[in-house]
């Protein structure tokens, strides 16, 4: 099994903690990871989706919010993502800078995929898509807000006007996904290291431009950050080389940048890379594709109903697995990038094994 290695989050240079360095906020926790490696010791990244809950769809908390409003500069994904977090950002005041790591230039992107090309039906299930993961997150929140209870006490008039801004905005998510959800950019880029390798350098200069005194600073951590993940890949590159042809199925179909990077492929996904509920059609081409055998294993993801993906392998003795795109087990801060991927490339060890 592929070590962790939790010298990652050493191998930052240290720097004393100054008043003045700026406030950074994030959407998810890889991300977030990123940020708090360029940053080390300068300061700690706000992080905004909440561990264990989708980033398709999430409503915001107050103290979220309050983060986005306090921030200088806000590093996410981007709308490919995160659709919901564009007017919140569009509502920062002037002096708010922002980074949408898809736009980094020089990017190796990829578009999203069918692995069943041909299938018809999907586009009419977006908004069945949206309420089932509304239904799912609304379990996250709950929980969420039993840990933050001084701001559910201390805000209800803020959480209320924010719940009925999120609401305008899960209805465009809605319209956005009935017609082309699974067209566009795949927005789970950092999955494929030497992306995250890009962004790291990307992050480094927008924090020297908002904070030139550290500039020094950010660079040194960018830079020891991005050999410690050139080593971390190429580490992993051995170990899921030395497997041969493996076939999996996954629930999400999001996983492809690291099967791109590492060279192991699925062979079908119940739902696209947005996590919109699949239509008849997909549904009886992967349940072919299972019936047809050779899988290895099948893979779901914490953030998602395992029902669909139950029923769609009953009776063919396939082992479901957990992929972890985002960590969401996992202690944020620096070190969880790095554990991000090599829990992902042992457990599709494990499934060549088993």
């Amino acid at each position: 099994m592929i070590r962790k290695p939790l010298a990652l989050a050493c191998a930052i240079a240290a720097a004393p903690a100054i008043a003045e360095t700026p406030q950074v906020a994030t959407d998810i926790a890889p991300v977030h990871s990123l940020v708090a490696m360029v940053m080390g010791d300068l300061g700690t990244p706000d992080l905004i989706v909440t561990p264990g809950a989708s980033p398709h769809t999430y409503a915001l908390r107050p103290s979220q919010a309050r983060a986005l409003q306090n921030a200088d500069l806000v590093v996410w994904v981007g709308p490919e993502l995160t659709p919901w977090l564009s007017k919140p950002l569009a509502s920062l005041s002037d002096s708010a800078s922002e980074l949408a790591l898809l736009k980094v230039d020089g990017l190796e992107l990829l578009e999203f995929r069918d692995h069943f090309e041909g299938a018809e039906g999907e586009a009419d299930h977006g908004h069945d898509a949206h309420d089932h993961e509304e239904h799912e997150h609304d379990g996250h929140d709950h929980a969420d807000h039993d840990h933050d209870d001084h701001d559910h006490a201390d805000h209800d008039h803020d959480e209320h006007d924010h719940e009925e801004h999120n609401h305008d905005e899960h209805a465009e998510h809605d319209h956005a996904q009935g017609g082309h959800h699974h067209e566009g950019t795949d927005p789970h880029a950092w999955l494929d290291p030497e992306i995250a390798r890009a962004w790291l350098a990307a992050i480094a200069a927008e924090l020297a431009e908002l904070d030139p005194d550290n500039a020094d600073t950010y660079a040194t951590n960018a830079a020891s950050a991005d050999k410690a993940l050139e080593e971390l890949e190429s580490r992993m590159t051995g170990e899921l080389e030395s497997l041969g042809s493996i076939e999996f199925v996954t629930l999400h179909d999001a996983f492809q940048y690291f099967e791109h990077r590492f060279d192991v492929h699925s062979t079908g996904a119940v739902s696209l890379g947005d996590a919109a509920d699949p239509g008849p059609a997909r549904l009886t081409q992967f349940r072919e594709r299972v019936t047809a055998g050779g899988l290895s294993c099948a893979f779901a993801e914490p953030q998602f109903d395992t029902r669909l993906l139950d029923a769609m392998l009953d009776g063919q003795g396939i082992e479901i697995k957990t992929l972890d795109p985002l960590g969401s087990a996992l202690q944020p801060g620096p070190a969880l990038y790095p554990q991000l991927l090599e829990e992902m490339a042992d457990t599709i060890v494990s499934c060549a094994k088993s």
